[in-house]
């Protein structure tokens, strides 16, 4: 069964989304204000296809905060990275810029929000960053970012990113450790049915050290590694 819920998820996720990014580029092009109901309803669509096809139930632990913050987010799989526009108020993100070369998505993800960072440029990609982001900051939206930079394994705990630091001094703004554990559901190939978990931590707030502020939100983004690795089973094993 496992491998007839992933075949019909791919069918349903990934056909829907050529037309979802059709529509998102016609959309910035000729009418920008509809490009935020299209990536809402993209990431709708996959989180209902992973409910209803995967069997994958998403969880929320913690207390979210009903005030403007900056969200740290660990990042095990592309699940979050999908799943933030359903699960957050019209989140404006951080994301490398690689991706917005991908013809179609690059232009979709600007015009909705998407910060582009540019590793290579250095202090002067910072300046550009923190310029969007206190324009969204302005507008109420939540900003958040990866702070790992990519994916990682789940039970990794790897540094955090040297401009997380900087973009909490510059933004002025709490920050909400996310833990999420999406790895061990949320295969690159065949996906598992099981639980997600979101668990939001304590806010921490503005003005900490450099030492400080790194130390609490990499302890609190890791609260839920200790769950096991699901393996998964091997062709021919009973699904």
């Amino acid at each position: 069964m496992i491998y007839l819920r992933n075949i019909a998820f791919y069918l349903t996720f990934y056909g829907g989304s050529i037309v979802m990014v059709i529509l998102a580029v016609l959309a910035a092009r000729v009418a920008p204000g509809r490009v935020r109901g299209v990536c809402d309803n993209w990431s709708a669509l996959h989180r209902w296809a992973c409910e209803k096809l995967l069997g994958i139930h998403v969880v929320e632990t913690g207390q979210r905060p009903d005030y403007r913050a900056f969200y740290a987010i660990k990042h095990e799989s592309f699940f979050e990275a999908i799943d933030l526009p359903h699960g957050f108020d019209h989140p404006a993100l951080f994301a490398k810029q690689e991706l917005f070369d991908i013809p179609g998505w690059g232009t979709a993800a600007r015009e909705y929000g998407v910060i582009p960072v540019a590793r290579e440029e250095g202090a002067k990609a910072l300046r550009t960053m923190i310029r969007e982001a206190n324009r969204f900051v302005g507008e109420g939206r939540p900003i958040v970012i990866f702070p790992e930079g990519t994916r990682v394994p789940h039970g990794t705990q790897p540094k955090l990113g040297a401009g997380f630091a900087a973009l909490y001094k510059l933004l002025g703004l709490p920050v909400v450790p996310v833990a999420v554990d999406s790895g061990p559901n949320y295969h690159r190939r065949w996906k598992r049915p099981g639980t997600i978990t979101y668990h939001f931590g304590e806010p921490i707030e503005p003005g900490l050290s450099r030492p400080e502020i790194e130390a609490r939100t990499h302890a609190a983004m890791n609260a839920l590694n200790n769950m096991p690795q699901v393996e998964l089973p091997r062709e021919g094993d009973s699904a």
